[in-house]
């Protein structure tokens, strides 16, 4: 005789087991990921915040 309740449980449990899986695929990341990840846009952000132009003074603006 098999238990319906348990059998309905153990059911849910290898679907939800199953899209984990899927989800780990599909979103995880390694903590190397990240960090790497992380260190990439910190490289770019000060990159382009050395490049950026500042906004002129009062005085310099042109005149017209």
């Amino acid at each position: 005789m098999v238990n319906l309740h348990r059998a309905r449980k153990a059911r849910a449990r290898q679907a939800a087991q199953a899209a984990a899986g899927e989800n780990r695929i599909r979103f995880g990341q390694t903590k190397a990921d990240r960090e790497r990840l992380a260190d990439e846009l910190e490289r770019q952000r000060r990159h382009l915040e050395g490049h950026a132009l500042t906004e002129r003074e009062e005085h310099e603006k042109p005149r017209g």
